[in-house]
């Protein structure tokens, strides 16, 4: 039998399965890893309505963490939404011990599509943790959200001077769906899109850090796991109309 690839969800639980966790499970299993997680909150929801966020405390996450750890192979983790930056610090050292040479993705998710604000960001907190993450996957929103004193061109060079730095393209003002990979490296790259008949899913910015994670894990490198995860991703926006998108290949 063809073994599959642990990998680490740690986000939200929605009870529409659209975003967080059960998002980001379905992307793993479809892509063939095999999708572990950590819930950071309990959250009251649909694909269309935000009512509520009830967050676990840090012990609760560890204790989550731990088990799976202990048990379990995992060199790729994606991070969703977290209650504060203190928490993020505190999970993101600990993954770090625990795993040697261990890849993450934060997916910073400060605003739900159904316009519940989580937390605002703290720039110093962010620049300190950029430097122990793999990859940031903010949309052009959540990217002016971060850095409000900078443009665009001025965030992104500030990102990727610490990170390797994924910047969605869905909510752009021209040019929508064209999403921008830049390198610690120096390099940049342009992914344009490519199917028609696409339409607005609740958690599509969940399932394309996911599945960017899951080729990660199926040691892809950087630049073929996010083409590949865009591809994947608008298979998903184009499965049906609705707001909670099918999960294929």
């Amino acid at each position: 039998m063809h073994k599959r690839p642990y990998i680490l969800s740690i986000a939200g639980f929605d009870p529409s399965g659209g975003a967080g966790v059960l998002a980001d499970i379905k992307s793993f299993e479809s892509l063939r890893c095999y999708g572990l997680a950590v819930n950071t909150a309990n959250t009251v929801q649909n694909d269309e309505e935000f009512k509520s966020c009830h967050w676990l405390t840090w012990e609760q996450i560890k204790a989550q963490l731990d088990i799976l750890l202990d048990r379990f192979s995992i060199h790729v983790v994606k991070i969703g939404i977290v209650e504060n930056w203190s928490t993020l610090g505190k999970i993101i050292d600990h993954l770090q011990k625990k795993i040697s040479g261990v890849k993450i993705i934060l997916d910073p998710i400060l605003k739900s599509s159904s316009n519940f604000e989580f937390h605002s960001p703290a720039q110093k907190e962010l620049e300190a943790l950029l430097s122990k993450i793999y990859l940031l996957t903010p949309n052009s929103l959540e990217l002016k959200k971060l850095f409000p004193k900078l443009s665009e061109e001025e965030a992104c060079k500030q990102i990727s001077k610490h990170c390797n730095l994924y910047l969605k393209g869905g909510h752009r003002e021209s040019k929508i769906g064209k999403d921008e990979l830049l390198t610690v490296d120096g390099k940049h790259f342009s992914l344009n899109p490519k199917m028609k008949g696409i339409s607005e899913k609740h958690g599509s910015g969940c399932v394309l850090s996911s599945s960017i994670a899951a080729h990660l894990a199926l040691d892809y490198p950087l630049l073929k796991a996010c083409f590949r995860a865009k591809r994947y991703t608008e298979k998903y926006l184009s499965s049906n109309p609705s707001l909670l998108g099918f999960h294929k290949l």
